[in-house]
């Protein structure tokens, strides 16, 4: 079946959803999300369920042909959330001129959604019949997935390999991995005291936020990938007053989880000797992602991506990427998983996020030629 897409119908679907504050902390936005596409794939034939996994959270959604299916060919993977607060939208709302769109989500991703709607209409009845699909869509991906990574392994565990939508990079590059990531939040605790006359008695927190700064910076390692961050401090109240309290927030990005959990085992060792005497030191996981490592079976999906676009002589390459998504989390459990396969853009999480307009239907005819193919 021939790929049925027309620019301007394109544009004000884009729009629909691009102008909704659905940041992962706003679930009302998340569910008007969840409104809009329920209809639109329930039109063209899949069915919708909707999940609601924790009643802080937007609800998710699992879209499939196949709804008594047992074990699913291809799982299409997306997210319905944003990185920006309400009144995002209003303040800038989609636009586009003649080679971009811009808007809070419009590339991270919402058009990574649409992708898959419209790759899914290219195929046949008899295609249809053959496969067994299910697009993931979660609420909270921007967030580390912390209420839906649970359920998407459950689902990457009974599908043969997954899709990612988000993105392909401005080169047309797609993602075959992707580093790992974790953000710690340590927090330092010592005895406030005057710093004129009670010098002594005190403990600062800021010392030793000071000194594990330090040590964080030592246990960089280029060669291997591994980068700490200490991006973000806070502590004291009061020039005069020996501060009690600070606290870190740490980026931590990796290709070798072993490597990750040395780490994390290196920091609670810390915990337990402080630096300055007297101090106390707890240190908190936040977030986690396990790196997007290819295997033997994504090496092959990876051919078989390869073989397609060049029959459409779509300009690509493949990517390792620093950053992380929901194909972290399904690579791990042993899904072969493959990213990118979204439009190309870029300047994501940022008011300079754009989509290239060239790009969406070559994206769209790849991600369709893929799913013929499995």
């Amino acid at each position: 079946m021939a790929l049925n897409f027309d620019l301007k119908t394109y544009l004000k679907q884009l729009e629909q959803l691009v102008n909704v504050d659905c940041g992962s902390y706003t679930p009302e936005g998340i569910a008007q999300i969840a409104d809009i596409l329920t209809p639109m794939f329930e039109q063209i034939g899949f069915t919708v369920i909707r999940h609601q996994l924790d009643e802080k959270a937007g609800p998710c959604l699992e879209i499939t042909n196949k709804p008594d299916a047992e074990f699913y060919d291809v799982m299409l993977c997306g997210h319905m959330d944003t990185v920006f607060p309400v009144g995002t939208a209003s303040e800038r709302p989609m636009t586009f001129d003649e080679h971009k769109i811009y808007g809070p989500g419009a590339t991270d991703m919402k058009s990574g959604i649409l992708s898959a709607w419209y790759a899914l209409q290219a195929l046949t009845s008899d295609e249809l019949a053959r496969l067994s699909i299910v697009v993931v869509l979660n609420c909270d991906e921007e967030i580390g997935s912390i209420y839906s990574r649970q359920w998407l392994e459950s689902m990457a565990r009974k599908s043969g390999q997954v899709l990612v939508c988000e993105a392909a990079r401005p080169t047309g590059n797609l993602i075959r991995s992707r580093k790992g990531n974790a953000k710690y939040e340590i927090e330092f605790h010592g005895v406030a005291s005057h710093a004129g006359s009670a010098l002594s008695e005190g403990v600062s927190a800021i010392y030793e936020l000071s000194q594990w700064a330090l040590a964080i910076k030592g246990m960089v390692n280029l060669e291997t990938g591994t980068t700490m961050n200490v991006g973000v401090i806070e502590g004291g109240m009061a020039v005069n007053v020996v501060p009690d309290y600070a606290k870190a927030i740490v980026d931590l990005r990796f290709w070798n989880t072993d490597e990750a959990e040395t780490i994390d085992s290196r920091l609670r060792e810390m915990a337990q000797a402080p630096f300055e005497k007297g101090a106390r030191v707890t240190v908190n996981r936040a977030t986690f992602k396990p790196s997007m490592q290819p295997s033997a079976d994504t090496e092959a999906l990876i051919r078989l991506v390869s073989e397609e676009a060049d029959k459409l002589n779509i300009v690509y390459g493949w990517e390792d990427a620093g950053g992380g998504s929901d194909g972290n989390f399904t690579a791990a459990i042993g899904t072969p998983t493959l990213d990118g396969f979204g439009p190309m853009g870029a300047g994501f999480h940022s008011d300079k996020e754009y989509l290239l307009i060239d790009s969406i239907e070559p994206r769209i005819q790849l991600l369709a030629q893929v799913l013929k193919r499995l």
